[in-house]
């Protein structure tokens, strides 16, 4: 029963196709709401009371943005072809089933890996190798939709996070559907354009405002509001803060180049490097897996 299973699953997983993602159908709202953003920036004020003016767009951070959105496109199919075979043998190997056809398997499963992705994006801002693959999201200076397509080329933390899905008995197929959702919603929140909206809007779900402050490098919005539907996660757990003014955004030490290669690897290099010179092996797990930042104390 579970090698019939596995194969019948396996087979779908070969037969896959990019219009199978909700992705592929949100891409032309993607650009939709990029040209409304550019035409918002030309009437909204910039008053100094909020904090630096809005920054809009440039071209060559706009053109770097797209890029490696387009490269995370084609890394991204290869690496979940890759995963979905693992989740489909663990969901073979579990005596659990969830019914796709119930909604309650639903609302599970979009609570579930949104939470198990507040997780990894907490790990991914606390643990340096993680932080390597995820930090050329938060390079760039600016805060706009295209900042939304500046994905990550290593997307292996990530989708180890995914395992214990399978294993509760929903369906593989679903985890990459509802991410997918996930990630959609996760694209209107990367706007300086959006004030803060209906309280009781902003203490239930990420927002602009909320991510304004996650994309931040003042000191006081560091490692905050990691949540992606849910700002609740932050609330509980409490890595929750308030934009109380404009953010100054990208990573605290600024990166001077638009070259997507060392935007992506640049970090990895540095990891390595520390982990080379490195005395004790405990050192050299604490560049590895220490927070970004991390010195050994000598």
């Amino acid at each position: 029963m579970v090698t019939r299973e596995f194969t019948h699953c396996l087979e779908a997983v070969l037969f896959i196709s990019p219009f199978d993602d909700p992705v592929t159908y949100a891409a032309p709202f993607f650009v939709l709401f990029m040209v409304v953003e550019l035409i918002s920036l030309k009437y909204l004020d910039n008053d100094p009371q909020d904090g630096p003016a809005r920054k809009g767009y440039e071209r060559k951070d706009t053109e770097t943005n797209l890029l490696m959105g387009l490269g995370s496109v084609v890394i991204n199919t290869f690496a979940r072809a890759a995963a979905l075979v693992l989740y489909v043998a663990l969901w073979a190997w579990t005596p659990l089933r969830l019914d796709a056809r119930d909604p309650w398997t639903w609302v599970i499963a979009i609570l579930l890996i949104d939470l198990l992705w507040y997780l990894y994006h907490r790990a991914s801002h606390r643990v340096r190798i993680l932080w390597a693959m995820h930090q050329a999201h938060h390079s760039s200076v600016y805060f706009n939709y295209a900042v939304a397509l500046r994905q990550k080329w290593n997307p292996w933390g990530e989708l180890l996070f995914w395992i214990p899905v399978p294993l509760l008995g929903i369906p593989p197929w679903m985890i990459f559907f509802v991410w997918s959702l996930n990630l959609i919603y996760q694209f209107w929140v990367h706007t300086e354009t959006i004030p803060k909206l209906w309280a009781p809007i902003e203490f239930v779900l990420n927002t602009p405002s909320h991510h304004r402050v996650h994309h931040a490098s003042d000191a006081e919005y560091l490692d905050r509001n990691y949540g992606g539907i849910l700002i609740i996660w932050d609330r509980l757990f409490g890595t929750f803060a308030e934009e109380t003014r404009r953010p100054v955004y990208g990573l605290t030490k600024p990166v001077d180049t638009y070259n997507p290669l060392k935007l992506q690897y640049g970090e990895f290099r540095a990891a390595f490097a520390d982990w080379r010179s490195a005395r004790t092996w405990r050192d050299k797990l604490g560049f590895l897996f220490g927070p970004p930042g991390w010195e050994p104390n000598r």
